[in-house]
């Protein structure tokens, strides 16, 4: 952290992506970012100046997910191909791929213990996942529309899920039931998290509402209408005094939550804002947008009082649409200014602290069909090969300052046991008896339809039947009448 506490900066341009970035994370070890795109890859960039940026491909369309585990040794990734893929963030950019649902997956996200993954998906469900054993565990079925977002409480008893039917959803994790559903959203709900201590949640909606609860009393306590436009992500700061948001209005909003009031409006990207999260330690925090960019920030304000930032940018700052902000239920003292004032943080200096990275394309699945891995494996060893002869020592030594910095738990790759094969072997077996039921469902609804199908046609051939022998009585009826002459 800065020792002269100031506004927020922009620290760093990232560029690489080819199309919007929607989703980003940080490593716990601090040295890494991980972000998403529509153009189907992952990338990973060292913080470090002039260092390689990684491009892993796999993906077979958009990226929506991404969320390196609690350790740092594994990036779980989510996409529209209906897929998850764990990857090693290693130059090995090696894969393991679980078929996790039958639509499209909107988010994925360890339990913070390292141990599971919980996804959310359009086919209305939320699943939860072993890391280790990479299996199905149980499934959540209440929603009744596309499941946008799924994130474990800090002590992995409460998932909550919010998605297009407008709600909220908490669900027990060792009851598998829904234990609270809060309708208070105005419009699709798009993203839904809890604070650090797991005494609170918030969700953001297409509204342009971002709302907090007290998970003690079940009670709305801040409600805040700082956007123009729909909220697309949030991110809690770990000491649960600040939230970022990040909307399709091109804005991040800074609020104090202790104050309960908007402090920042930071003007960084060229269209919508679609991602945005703190660092583990909360002195960077990371937003990516529609213009393809990620833009690493550094947070400058996180221990200063609001009333002091104020007064020192008394005379630059300029005023803000007020947050239309209710505490429902008050608890104690809690103050709402009707009048608060913003910063506006406009950066205008581009990055200079380093040039663009040169991206190195890694990655094909180990596990899993992936359509076109031979080519991408031909064009990764070319690349590696460019690398390598350009690179020389440079590239080794990374290498092995990654190896000491980055202890991998490796969960894919060639078996070199017999109890890596028989685990490999259990989770087809698993994939198989998922697939299994669920052409089994298929099969007995088709099965059901065609009995109707048949069952409807027979009546309408009856009918059709009835209906000539009828007709065909009428006119024997007419023939036989006897005709009379003038």
């Amino acid at each position: 952290m800065a020792s002269v506490m100031e506004d927020p900066t922009l620290e760093r341009h990232f560029k690489g992506h080819k199309d919007a970035v929607t989703c980003a994370d940080f490593n716990p070890n601090r040295k890494q970012l991980a972000s998403g795109s529509l153009d189907k890859n992952l990338m990973i960039w060292n913080l470090a100046p002039k260092a390689r940026a990684f491009q892993f491909v796999g993906h077979q369309d958009v990226i929506t997910g991404v969320q390196f585990s609690p350790s740092g040794n594994l990036v779980a990734s989510s996409s529209k191909d209906r897929t998850v893929r764990l990857w090693t963030p290693s130059m090995k950019g090696e894969s393991t791929v679980f078929k996790a649902h039958t639509a499209a997956v909107r988010s994925v996200a360890f339990s913070h213990d390292g141990q599971r993954l919980v996804t959310a998906s359009d086919d209305k469900s939320v699943k939860v996942w072993s890391v280790h054993r990479q299996c199905f565990i149980y499934s959540l079925n209440q929603h009744t529309n596309w499941v946008r977002c799924a994130r474990f409480s800090p002590d992995g008893r409460i998932i909550a899920s919010c998605g297009d039917d407008r709600t909220v959803r908490l669900w027990d994790t060792s009851t598998k039931h829904c234990i609270n559903c809060l309708t208070d959203c105005g419009g699709s709900a798009t993203f839904v998290d809890f604070n650090s201590s797991g005494t609170c949640i918030a969700s953001s909606g297409a509204d342009s509402t971002l709302k907090i609860w007290d998970l003690r009393t079940n009670k709305l306590i801040q409600h805040y209408r700082v956007h123009s436009a729909g909220i697309n992500s949030f991110s809690f700061h770990p000491s649960n005094n600040y939230v970022i948001s990040g909307s399709n209005d091109g804005t991040i909003k800074i609020l104090d939550l202790l104050e309960g009031r908007l402090i920042y409006t930071l003007h960084g990207h060229k269209g919508a804002v679609i991602t945005v999260a703190f660092s583990r330690a909360g002195d960077l925090f990371v937003s990516g947008g529609a213009d393809s960019q990620v833009l690493l920030w550094k947070t400058n304000f996180d221990s200063r009082s609001y009333q002091d930032v104020l007064l020192q940018h008394s005379r630059r700052s300029t005023p803000d649409p007020p947050p239309h902000l209710s505490d429902i239920h008050p608890r104690g003292p809690h103050l709402h200014h009707p009048q608060p004032t913003a910063i506006q943080v406009s950066p205008a200096v581009k990055d200079t602290r380093s040039a663009e990275p040169h991206v190195i394309q890694l990655g094909q699945s180990v596990h899993g069909n992936t359509g076109g891995s031979a080519s991408r494996a031909e064009s990764t060893a070319e690349n590696e090969t460019r690398a390598d002869r350009k690179e020389g020592r440079g590239r080794r030594e990374e290498e092995v300052e990654m190896a000491q910095t980055h202890p991998l738990e490796v969960l894919s790759g060639h078996p070199s046991s017999v109890s890596s094969t028989l685990r490999h072997i259990v989770q087809q077996l698993d994939i198989l008896t998922q697939t299994v039921s669920v052409l089994e469902e298929r099969l007995t609804l088709t099965e059901d339809k065609l009995k109707e199908c048949l069952s409807h046609q027979s009546q309408i051939l009856k009918d059709l039947r009835a209906s000539r022998t009828r007709r065909r009585t009428e006119s024997e009826g007419t023939d036989e009448s006897p005709v009379h002459s003038t």
